[in-house]
C-alpha cells in the first residue's frame, strides 16, 4: 500500500475521533455545575456524566458490522453528522430529564470507534498495526479538549454557543473526511455470527479493554467532579487537571500499540495490570484524607498504565480478527464502553451511602486482579508452539 495514502488516511481518522470524542465528552466537565443548580445527589450527577457511554457502547456492535459492509469513509461522516443533532440540542434544554435523554443520544459520538480501528488496520501490515492503531487512539485527546474547553465556553458565551460550536465542528469534519479520505481495499463481508461464536478469544479481550477503556473513560468524566468534592477548585481549574489525566492516556496508547508490537501485548498487559493495581490501592487508600501530590502522582501514573492497556489491547484485535477487525472491534468496544459506564454511577451511589470514594477505588482494584491473570495465561499461552494467535 501506499506509505503517502496510509499516513493521510490515518491523519484523517485520528481527527475525526479526537471531534467525536469531544461531542461524546459535553456533560462530564459541566456535572459539578448540573448538580449544584439542580440540587442532584451524587448517584443522580454521576448517571448523568455516565449515559452517553450507554448508548455509544452498545452502537459500536452494529456500527462495526456496518463499517466491514460499508467502510469507513462512509461511515465515519455518518456517525459524526447525526451526533451533531444532540449536541446541538444540548446547549438548549433545561432540567434532569431532558439533560439525560439529550446525553444518552450524544452517546452516538462515542460509537466512533468501532468505525475507526478496521479503517486505520486496513492500511497498515500486520507488524505495524499496533503502532498505528495506538495513533488513532490518540483521538480520546478529545476529551481533554472538551474537559476543558466546555467550562471556558460556557463561562464566556454561555451553554447554548457550547452547543452550537459543537455541532458545527462535528459537521465540519463530517464534511472533510468525506471529501478527502479514502477506504483501504476490503475483503468479503464479515458473517458477525462467527466472531460471536469465536468463544474465550474474544470474550477476553473484551473483558481486559473493559477495565483499560473502562477505567479511562470513567477517571476521564468522574474526575473533574472528584477534584471538585476533594479540594473544592473552580470548575475550570478541575477541567484543566482532568485533561491533563486524559492526555497522559491519550500519549501512552500508541508506545503501548508500539511495545506490542515489539514484545506481544500480553507482556505489556501483565506490566498494565500490575502497575494500576497498585495505583488504585493506593488511591483507596488515601480517598478520605487526600493530597495533591498523591493524587496527582496516582492519577497520572494510572492514566499512563491505562492507555498503554488500550493500545496493547487494539494490537491483539487485528491479529486475532484479521478477516473481521470491524466486527471484533465493535464487541471489544462495547465492553470498553460499558466500563466507562459502571464506575461512575458505582461512585455516585457509594458517596452517597458511605460518604467516601474508597470502596470504587477497591473495585478497580479486584477487577486489575482478575485481568493480570487473563494476562498471564495469554502470554503463557503465546509461547506455546500450537498457539499461533494467542
Amino acid at each position: 500500500m501506499d506509505p503517502r495514502s496510509a499516513t493521510r488516511n490515518l491523519v484523517l481518522a485520528t481527527s475525526a475521533f479526537a471531534v467525536a470524542f469531544v461531542g461524546w465528552s459535553l456533560i462530564a466537565p459541566l456535572a459539578k455545575r448540573f448538580q449544584d443548580d439542580l440540587d442532584l445527589s451524587n448517584t443522580r450527577t454521576l448517571m448523568l456524566t455516565a449515559v452517553p457511554v450507554v448508548l455509544g457502547s452498545l452502537l459500536r456492535i452494529p456500527v462495526g458490522v456496518l463499517t466491514d459492509r460499508l467502510g469507513g469513509r462512509v461511515m465515519f461522516p455518518v456517525v459524526l453528522g447525526v451526533s451533531a443533532i444532540p449536541a446541538a440540542i444540548f446547549g438548549f434544554v433545561d432540567g434532569y430529564a431532558a439533560l439525560i435523554v439529550v446525553g444518552f443520544f450524544l452517546g452516538i459520538a462515542g460509537s466512533s470507534f468501532a468505525v475507526g480501528v478496521p479503517f486505520v488496520a486496513g492500511w497498515y501490515a500486520k507488524e505495524r498495526q499496533g503502532f498505528a492503531l495506538g495513533v488513532y487512539g490518540m483521538g480520546n485527546i478529545g476529551t481533554a479538549v472538551a474537559a476543558f474547553g466546555a467550562p471556558a465556553i460556557v463561562d464566556w458565551l454561555g451553554r447554548e454557543a457550547l452547543g452550537i460550536v459543537a455541532a458545527v465542528l462535528l459537521l465540519a469534519t463530517a464534511f472533510l473526511f468525506y471529501r478527502m479520505a479514502e477506504d483501504p481495499p476490503r475483503g468479503p463481508a464479515v458473517h458477525y455470527g462467527a466472531v460471536l461464536r469465536s468463544g474465550w478469544r474474544l470474550w477476553r479481550l473484551a473483558l481486559l479493554y473493559f477495565v483499560t477503556f473502562g477505567g479511562f473513560v470513567a477517571m476521564a468524566v468522574f474526575l473533574p467532579k472528584l477534584l471538585r468534592d476533594w479540594f473544592d477548585i473552580s470548575l475550570t481549574n478541575a477541567g484543566l487537571r482532568a485533561a491533563g489525566f486524559t492526555v497522559v492516556a491519550t500519549f501512552a496508547r500508541p508506545v503501548g500499540g508500539y511495545l506490542s508490537d515489539r514484545i506481544g501485548p500480553a507482556t505489556v498487559l501483565v506490566v498494565v495490570f500490575v502497575g494500576a493495581g497498585l495505583d488504585a490501592a493506593w488511591l483507596a487508600m488515601i480517598s478520605d484524607d487526600p493530597t495533591w501530590v498523591p493524587v496527582t502522582i496516582a492519577c497520572l501514573t494510572l492514566a499512563g498504565f491505562l492507555g498503554l492497556g488500550n493500545g496493547a489491547v487494539f494490537k491483539a484485535v487485528p491479529r486475532d480478527f484479521p478477516q473481521a477487525t470491524g466486527a471484533a472491534t465493535g464487541i471489544v468496544g462495547a465492553a470498553g464502553g460499558l466500563g466507562g459506564f459502571f464506575p461512575p454511577v458505582v461512585m455516585g451511589i457509594v458517596k452517597d451511602h458511605f460518604d467516601t470514594y474508597a470502596l470504587g477505588f477497591v473495585g478497580l482494584l479486584l477487577f486489575t486482579v482478575v485481568c493480570l491473570v487473563v494476562a498471564l495465561t495469554m502470554r503463557r499461552a503465546s509461547r506455546l508452539p500450537h498457539e499461533v494467535a494467542a
